[in-house]
């Protein structure tokens, strides 16, 4: 054991004593959770049928999960807006005219409209400068001489460092945080891969190489030509990869790391703060890491399910889950249901014909096949087996990892590929929320604990 292992060890160690006091969390902390129904908190900001409490506005995208006829409120097939532009519509566009669609979105949710062929080559050209710009020795100083194990860690300690090498780094005036969001935008893909490079060498023992991005080439290019030891990628692979980081680009305010985005903003920091708290919350299993619980859930089911046509064996499958008996034991189909739509999730619906054709490419049509039949199936089961408020429908966190798998991107960099797509979203809610200049954001909480005494401590 090297001395870095013995400083982890050391550092990770719970010792007896913490563990005695991690009773006194769990006995003095807890709170009955008949109290949040007494004092209606609707808890995860959410009512009973997933609909979110109200916190703020945003043009810069929207939602539709259902309609109002009536006053009632009727679930429809879901629709997801940029700007005002529905995203189905905008993949059309760019997949007809066969080109790539990231940098595009990139422009229509910083600038608010879509953009011009002049103007969407000056973006392009900007971000292709940033990317060339990482500060002298960043990756050997940053890096690699400090790999970590979870590349989203990787990201947030990139991210805070760049805070030191920038001059304005403080500075929260509009043209200078629109250009350091276009600086992370552009140089975030580079940190995640050759974060994991990193790691994977020093901790796997595999060959070390950097690549330099090529200034020619789209985000999605570039990352499969970073990535890859030979720099070889399909036409295919590229746009399949350049629409899952279109897709995967913004979901209104609400989404947990969004909502970081406008919090930390709000209060006036930086920008390479911000970032990072937004990480942070992408980081968590609940919310970028699903599509790694979905590939592992797939993963199980096919060491269990012997016939994958077999609609009955699935079926039992998908039963033992939902009550625990498969799998993590946590009672979810991972990958089916979402905090907002219920009829279907646009960006699935979209992807799915994508991943089809990839399947083909790859010779995984089986494969394929077992999530079209768990797509279909889920929904049946849960119905059975669960009290539900509304329908429930594969998310796009479904089919996302089954892609990234298909691609060869090793499972460390699923949610770093999330973090990277996103950055355009968080970006254009971090500019809206210093515009508008509006309070710094401080929901209530309601103290429900009974009052003590204070005692002197040789009394107690």
């Amino acid at each position: 054991m090297n001395n870095y292992e013995e400083r982890v060890n050391i550092y990770s160690q719970v010792s007896e004593e913490i563990k005695g006091l991690s009773e006194l969390c769990l006995n003095n902390l807890r709170i009955d959770s008949d109290l949040y129904g007494q004092y209606e908190v609707k808890r995860g900001l959410r009512d009973i049928n997933g609909k979110g409490v109200l916190a703020g506005l945003t043009d810069v995208s929207k939602i539709q999960s259902y309609i109002v006829e009536d006053g009632d409120m009727i679930p429809c097939e879901g629709k997801l807006y940029y700007q005002g532009v529905d995203v189905e519509d905008i993949v059309s566009g760019f997949i007809k005219e066969k080109r790539f669609g990231y940098e595009e979105t990139i422009y229509l949710l910083l600038f608010g409209q879509l953009p011009k062929k002049d103007e969407l080559e000056r973006l392009k050209g900007i971000l292709s400068n940033y990317r060339l710009s990482l500060p002298t020795h960043f990756v050997r100083d940053i890096i690699l001489k400090a790999p970590s194990k979870d590349m989203m860690n990787t990201l947030q300690r990139s991210i805070l460092t760049l805070y030191a090498y920038d001059a304005k780094a403080d500075d929260t005036s509009v043209p200078n945080v629109l250009r350091q969001c276009l600086q992370l935008i552009s140089v975030v893909p580079l940190l995640s891969v050759y974060g994991y490079q990193a790691y994977s060498h020093y901790h796997d023992g595999n060959s070390l190489f950097i690549h330099s991005p090529q200034p020619n080439l789209s985000t999605a290019e570039n990352i499969l030509y970073v990535l890859r030891p030979d720099r070889k990628y399909t036409e295919l692979e590229a746009r399949i990869l350049d629409l899952a980081l279109v897709l995967h680009a913004e979901h209104g305010g609400g989404n947990n790391s969004t909502f970081t985005t406008h919090v930390v903003s709000s209060s006036g920091t930086d920008t390479y703060s911000s970032m990072a708290a937004s990480l942070g919350s992408l980081k968590g299993p609940k919310h970028g890491g699903a599509n790694i619980k979905v590939t592992k859930m797939f993963a199980d089911m096919k060491e269990n399910v012997k016939d994958w046509e077999d609609d009955d064996e699935i079926k039992a499958y998908l039963m033992k889950l939902v009550d625990k008996q498969a799998f993590d034991r946590a009672g979810l189909i991972y990958g089916m249901g979402h905090a907002v739509y219920s009829i279907s999730d646009p960006r699935a619906k979209v992807f799915k014909g994508f991943v089809e054709k990839l399947s083909i490419e790859k010779g995984m049509e089986k494969e394929y096949a077992l999530y079209t039949n768990v797509e279909r199936l889920a929904p049946e089961v849960i119905a059975e087996k669960r009290k539900i408020y509304k329908g429930v429908s594969a998310n796009v966190d479904f089919y996302s990892g089954f892609v990234y798998q298909m691609l060869g991107l090793p499972s460390e960099l699923f949610t770093p590929l999330f973090a990277v797509a996103r950055m355009a979203g968080w970006s254009a809610h971090r500019l809206e929320e210093l515009i508008n200049e509006g309070k710094i954001i401080r929901p209530a909480y309601k103290a429900v604990k009974k009052g003590q005494e204070y005692i002197p401590i040789d009394e107690r």
